[in-house]
């Protein structure tokens, strides 16, 4: 109607019957040009249904809620990832590789580490870092995955690694008045790796971390929400798949492709929780060089304040049941 008409001109309201009868007229249009797309924009087809799309990127916190790093040290971490290549795998001796066969797992105590770790039996470890230890990490001393030996390229079969974390007590946090928690890590990680970082920190690492519950694959902000924080007296354990890629050929076994990586997480002997390490994230987080298979990997606990804890590498200890012999 043109807006200008006068109300005078515009006439009587339609009868009842009147617009019944425009309705009927407008029914018949309808079913006589029923195959004709409608005039209006048609939203249903321009947006396509979203539950036939790929899951949305993971995305990760700025910071953590619970405790930070210090900026210097991360500072240092990163120069020292840029100026030091990862090792690359060498195939090792017999007795080198049935020693991790046998669990025979050693710690490596760096100068960070303020404690002391006892070695309860061959592959089992009882320690603890004193009151307001800053941020450390412990690494086994011989990888618990040799790319030359187990890559699923090689031995076209899939190789699991796992241990597991108990965690006995909490004490004070790291440093002086810092309000922070004190709290531990389980991950893995390829070497050389900086020593006063938590695996999952820096390149060629993941972890998850007790205060939080959050994971993190090369991310020195605030991680992805994971599970819950880890209680005192509690068992976690963390282990990586590694596999030949689904739907490969003979000729893609030879080129030494990617892997496929599965990380999987226990609490108190069950499966918690997992994700694949391939997973589309944000575009801010870190890659996954160094943990597709193609590298060693070892065993790390990171420390933060005053812990005690256990390290569980000896099968028949274990609290997942898969892996006990």
């Amino acid at each position: 109607m043109d807006y200008h008409t006068p109300k005078s001109a515009w006439g009587a309201p339609p009868s009842y019957q009147a617009s019944q009868s425009s309705a009927h007229v407008g029914r018949d249009i309808s079913a006589e040009h029923e195959s004709q797309p409608p005039p209006y924009h048609n939203w249903q087809d321009a947006v396509p249904d979203t539950t036939t799309f790929p899951p949305p990127p993971v995305t990760g916190h700025f910071c953590s809620g619970t405790g930070n790093a210090l900026a210097d040290d991360a500072d240092r971490a990163h120069a020292f990832c840029d100026e030091v290549p990862l090792h690359r795998p060498v195939r090792p001796s017999r007795a080198v590789y049935s020693a991790v066969q046998s669990h025979d797992i050693r710690p490596v105590q760096p100068g960070e580490f303020h404690g002391g770790i006892d070695l309860i039996s061959q592959g089992h470890w009882r320690g603890f870092t004193m009151d307001g230890n800053g941020d450390c990490l412990v690494s086994t001393h011989l990888p618990l995955y040799f790319a030359m030996e187990d890559s699923p390229f090689v031995t076209e079969t899939s190789k699991t690694i796992y241990f597991e974390v108990k965690l006995l007590r909490l004490r004070a946090g790291p440093g002086a008045g810092s309000g922070d928690s004190s709290g531990l890590s389980i991950g893995f990680l390829a070497h050389p790796y900086p020593y006063w970082r938590s695996p999952g920190w820096e390149r060629g690492s993941l972890g998850v971390f007790s205060d939080d519950g959050c994971r993190f694959v090369n991310d020195s902000w605030g991680g992805t929400d994971f599970t819950a924080a880890f209680g005192v007296g509690e068992t976690v354990g963390l282990g990586m798949t590694i596999q030949l890629p689904e739907n490969i050929n003979s000729d893609q076994k030879d080129s030494k492709g990617k892997a496929k990586v599965d990380i999987f997480f226990t609490r108190n002997g069950q499966i918690a929780g997992g994700w694949d390490l391939h997973e589309e994230v944000d575009e801010q987080a870190g890659g996954v060089m160094g943990l597709e298979g193609d590298f060693d990997l070892y065993g790390a606990i990171g420390l933060f304040g005053g812990v005690d804890f256990e390290v569980i590498f000896k099968p028949e200890d274990l609290l997942w049941r898969p892996l006990r012999v």
